[in-house]
């Protein structure tokens, strides 16, 4: 018997490897609660990972590729199934994906850099391909962009290797800058499913958004970050991310974002996404303030992103256990703390930049704990049964 076929007979009957955000999710949640303080520490005292990459390097990756891509695969192996009717990886295969993208962490930690060159470029690309096969044989061609644009942040993951090993002469900062990208289209799309819907469905309204401001909101930040990415911050660069972030917006506002203000697990999703718009206003920007770009990006990373992941994390589980869809006090302490963390990055430095090591660090705090929460409140949940009795 093979290592495949043992993990495939040890975890069949393992809940958490009944459907794709269970063990993904608290993979992410368990590496915020980790890589964080590991890499504070390590700008503290001067530690390098064994793999040699850079802390700000190591870090900008491992939330980018590793945590954000754990947690979009989550999503996208839960949603496709409902998507397409079509089962997606479970059981063992669900685990063999687990198992390869916990060794990548582990491996930038401990191994060497070919080590974790080896494991990292696998997760992604396998996965996309994945979701591919299951979108074309269902004939679900509509979300295969989904799909392409995930294989797509593989590809970028690998050319950021490849630039940290030497082989393209452009700087990693640049294929951050691109993983970023990429990230920030795959989020906008998602969110353009997930907010609307859910927002209808807990208050009844009908919420019908004009199909050219889809278009429009995806088409504009995909050439305005594709400028900043391949030609850094210009003029075109800055009217291109204006125009995308007053799109995003008008967006934002046809969700009827009030709507959900009563109940947190509806507010924490819009909440998050207005810093859409206030990062590509950022890094719109840029050529004329100073630090507006770093601002943005962690408007993006921080604020909008990390702020998406958390409400849809809990919504998530708490839906696909069976329980209902209303936030705890722990959870709206968690969503407020990702909210206060991204105000922190981003306006703190710019308004009193002698409290920049501080929030600095409260903000790394914030985020901490917000995840903590997550694992604490939520892992018993994803290791047992729907409480409802129904098979995920």
């Amino acid at each position: 018997m093979n290592f495949l076929d043992y993990l495939a007979r040890t975890t069949r009957n393992w809940t958490i490897f009944a459907i794709g955000f269970r063990p993904f999710y608290l993979l992410a949640a368990l590496g915020m609660v980790v890589l964080i303080p590991l890499w504070l520490w390590s700008l503290h005292n001067g530690w390098l990972p064994a793999s040699g990459l850079a802390p700000m390097f190591w870090h900008a990756h491992e939330m980018l590729f590793g945590v954000m891509g754990a947690v979009i695969v989550g999503f996208l192996f839960t949603a496709v199934r409902t998507w397409t009717g079509l089962q997606t990886p479970l059981g063992g295969e669900l685990a063999s994906f687990a198992l390869v993208w916990l060794s990548a962490r582990v491996a930038a930690i401990l191994a060497s850099a070919p080590v974790f060159f080896f494991l990292d470029i696998i997760f992604l690309p396998a996965a996309a391909l994945r979701l591919a096969d299951i979108l074309w044989i269902a004939g679900n061609l509509r979300n295969l962009p989904v799909a392409g644009l995930l294989g797509g942040l593989g590809i970028v993951n690998l050319a950021f290797h490849l630039s940290v090993a030497g082989v393209l002469k452009a700087s990693p900062l640049i294929y951050l800058h691109a993983g970023l990208s990429v990230l920030t289209v795959i989020v906008s799309l998602i969110a353009g499913r997930v907010i609307p819907f859910f927002t209808s469905n807990a208050t009844g309204r009908q919420i019908v958004v004009p199909i050219w401001v889809d278009y429009a909101a995806i088409s504009s930040t995909s050439a305005g970050l594709l400028s900043w990415v391949v030609g850094g911050a210009s003029v075109l660069t800055a009217v291109l991310l204006l125009v995308a972030g007053c799109v995003h917006a008008l967006r934002l506002w046809y969700w009827q974002p009030f709507a959900g203000r009563r109940n947190p697990i509806l507010w924490a999703l819009p909440l998050a996404y207005i810093w859409i718009p206030i990062a590509l206003l950022l890094i719109a920007i840029s050529p004329w303030l100073a630090g507006a770009a770093t601002a943005g990006v962690h408007a993006m990373t921080v604020g909008a992103t990390g702020g998406l992941v958390i409400a849809m994390m809990t919504r998530t589980a708490r839906g696909h256990t069976g329980r209902p869809l209303k936030a705890s006090k722990p959870e709206v302490f968690a969503y407020t703390a990702m909210f206060l963390a991204a105000a922190l990055r981003v306006i703190a430095p710019a308004l009193s930049p002698q409290l920049h090591t501080t929030t600095f660090y409260l903000a790394g705090a914030f985020l901490v704990a917000a995840f903590s929460i997550y694992v604490l409140v939520f892992a018993p949940w994803l290791f047992a049964p729907r409480v409802d009795g129904r098979a995920d």
